[in-house]
């Protein structure tokens, strides 16, 4: 049985993480084998890069090209392994994060992102992606009382709505592959969309 690959994707704050072990659960009880994982991350070298992308200032270049040095790892060591098993990977961000975050929120030329892409990834995308869609204002209500703030999380509201209109071009882009979840619904209504999606998916 082949691998599937669902990718989780919205702005800090919109509330994904609450959801993933739920989905995690989901697909367990049905049978399949799933692979809990995150970007960037997901194996030693990778976690490392994470801390200092989340941490060390930098340019929007050195940003995408540690963003994909990490994922080039976490796609040979974790994802590509997992799928060959036949397991559900289950990932907490991926490429259309790069899109959304250094494309759309720094202005970083999306044609170079689609080369690292294509030199890093190869033909590899997710078989389904939930994109936890949520108004910048609201999201940065919810970080403020959740947690202290990485070097991202800090960004503006400007910001956030860019990385938001980045995420929306991508699913515009590829529709059959994106599911669009309106996080800014009660806890239990976002947990109802995920698991119809998943039902509709074929993912029983």
């Amino acid at each position: 049985m082949r691998g599937r690959f669902i990718t989780i994707e919205g702005i800090d704050g919109a509330g994904k993480s609450s959801h993933i072990e739920a989905l995690a659960q989901w697909l367990r009880t049905r049978g399949h084998a799933v692979v809990l994982t995150r970007e960037p991350g997901g194996t030693p070298l990778a976690e490392s890069l994470r801390e200092l992308f989340l941490h060390q200032e930098m340019d929007a270049l050195t940003e995408a090209l540690l963003v994909f040095a990490a994922r080039r790892d976490h796609l040979r060591c974790v994802i590509e392994p997992a799928l060959a098993r036949g397991q559900v990977v289950v990932c907490d961000r991926f490429t259309d994060a790069t899109f959304a975050y250094q494309g759309a929120g720094r202005g970083f030329d999306l044609a170079l992102l689609a080369q690292l892409e294509q030199w890093v990834q190869q033909s590899r995308q997710p078989d389904l992606t939930l994109w936890f869609d949520l108004p910048a204002e609201v999201a940065a209500q919810r970080r403020a009382a959740a947690r202290d703030a990485d070097r991202l999380e800090r960004e503006t509201l400007d910001f956030f709505e860019r990385v938001r209109a980045g995420y929306a071009a991508r699913a515009a882009a590829a529709p059959q592959r994106f599911a669009r979840i309106d996080a800014g619904l009660p806890i239990d209504a976002v947990w109802q969309q995920v698991a119809q999606v998943l039902a509709s998916r074929v993912w029983t």
